[in-house]
């Protein structure tokens, strides 16, 4: 039984590993997402002090924490406000490698200095 097993040890682990990879691109997408949509509301919102742009990749950076990406803010037409971010898929787990292909995040919200 204990040769049987260290047969099929190494299909397990690449099972696992696979598994493991396939949730954290799903990971990947979620968090973009998030930081777009947390920068979309932050720029969009009637703030003073700082410029809807700062507001927008403050929050969008502050959200991703330690991952690293993209972040583009702008007005979108229809009197939204717009957010995207852009980030690198990682292998096995984030700050290490990643892969070249990348994941986006698309948000928008209502812009709030735009109406009356």
């Amino acid at each position: 039984m204990a040769v049987e097993f260290l047969g099929m040890l190494p299909l397990i682990a690449a099972v696992c590993v696979l598994l493991w990879q396939s949730a954290l691109l799903g990971y990947t997408y979620i968090r973009a997402g998030n930081a777009a949509d947390e920068g979309a509301r932050q720029g969009a919102a009637d703030a003073y002090g700082q410029s809807p742009q700062e507001r927008c990749a403050s929050a969008a950076r502050e959200d991703l924490g330690s991952w690293n990406g993209d972040i583009d803010c702008g007005p979108a037409s229809g009197g939204m406000y717009a957010a995207d971010v852009t980030l690198k898929v990682p292998v096995l787990f984030p700050g290490f490698v990643d892969f070249p292909f990348e994941v986006e995040g698309h948000a928008a919200a209502v812009d709030e200095r735009a109406t009356p």
